[in-house]
């Protein structure tokens, strides 16, 4: 029978480890090393960089959950998606991404065109990406909806116009924001997900952990022996937390949208915030503080909401990414993208959504010069 996600989420890892005990937990396999039963025979499991039984067990999970064929949990968002430029780019090669991103990634963008002959362009559209189809282009990359703008691509769309002049190239999808709940992109068409597993897959900002899934065997197998060769695999222990995090993920996520949206209409008229971006689903939203509000005073007086970098957790977190995760943009990037000193990025946490609203509300009202 096919299982709702809500089911497959809360029966996670139950009956992995039927035919030796029973447990309805998985089991934490902390060993590196496996015995061969001789010569030439393996358990399935050799060595803690090729798979672990805790790991496997993840990564069935998130390949069913993303509706991929594969798998691979990685050590971090940023190995994740190292990973997948590993994989699909060589020397020369030209790929596309979305203009407004994660900070980090840029970051690593610029590292590797720096080391290598590997261009790259951006994009706001899909007719401004497909002006910019190289010859050479490889890969395109997206975050929809985009960090910190909130901007929607149409992946249908993309994948659409892509496939009908260059069916070759590789369309790669952050998901993060929006988690396979809200959004499925390898079911839109795209051919590979990544995910920061730290952010609302895990939940609880209590591991580091990222997931790249492949939609077709070719990939699979490609990613595969990347992984193998530079070895970005997610620890035994981070694992089975994320484990335990994906039986809640449906749970949280539908409060997380719940508190989102209703912080997205509330915020609109508080005076002190001169518009609001938000995708209209989910739990992460964008606003400006007009100008006369301090951002540093209004960060000094929230009570309920912490001023950190992450996103996705329990608690409501409150970022500024022109000074944190947009830093090491220039300033001529960061203003043409609208991430002003002004723009704060709210992660709405399972708090009660009064209680965070009259937070912000008081942050903002008592932020006036």
């Amino acid at each position: 029978m096919e299982l709702s996600i809500d089911t497959v989420l809360a029966q996670a890892g139950n009956g992995s480890d039927d035919d030796k005990t029973g447990a309805i937990v998985t089991p934490l396999y902390f060993s590196t090393a496996y015995r061969h039963p001789s010569l030439g025979e393996s358990t399935g499991f050799d060595y803690a960089r090729l798979t672990t039984p805790t790991r496997a067990v993840l990564e069935q999970q998130l390949a069913l959950l993303e509706k991929g064929v594969q798998a691979f949990a990685t050590s971090s968002g940023m190995s994740a998606i190292d990973l997948v430029f590993e994989t699909c780019l060589k020397s020369g090669d030209h790929f596309l991404t979305s203009d407004d991103l994660y900070g980090g990634t840029y970051r690593y963008f610029d590292a590797i065109v720096s080391q290598s002959q590997i261009t790259y362009d951006t994009f706001d559209t899909v007719s401004h990406l497909m002006q910019k189809l190289q010859s050479n282009t490889r890969l395109i990359w997206l975050e929809t909806p985009s960090n910190p703008m909130m901007k929607v691509i149409d992946i249908v769309e993309l994948c659409r116009q892509v496939r009908r002049v260059s069916p070759d190239i590789v369309i790669a999808v952050d998901n993060t924001f929006l988690t396979p709940i809200f959004q499925q992109p390898l079911a839109l068409g795209a051919d590979i997900v990544v995910h920061s597993a730290t952010k609302y897959l895990g939940g609880h900002n209590d591991l580091l952990a990222g997931a790249v899934i492949a939609g077709n065997q070719l990939l699979a197998k490609q990613l595969m022996d990347t992984l193998i060769t530079h070895g970005q695999v997610l620890d035994n222990f981070s694992a089975w937390l994320l484990i335990r995090s994906l039986k809640t993920l449906h749970l949280r996520m539908a409060r997380h949208n719940e508190n989102g949206q209703y912080l997205a209409k509330k915020l609109l008229n508080v005076a002190g915030i001169t518009s609001v971006k938000y995708a209209g689903v989910g739990g992460m939203i964008s606003f400006y503080l007009a100008k006369g509000y301090d951002v540093n005073r209004f960060l000094t007086r929230l009570q309920l909401a912490s001023f950190a970098e992450s996103l996705g957790g329990p608690e409501t977190l409150i970022t500024i990414p022109a000074i944190q995760t947009h830093h090491d943009m220039t300033i001529e990037k960061r203003e043409a993208l609208g991430i002003t000193d002004q723009l704060v990025r709210v992660s709405a946490g399972l708090e009660n959504k009064l209680d965070i609203f009259e937070d912000i509300e008081q942050a903002v009202v008592g932020a006036k010069l």
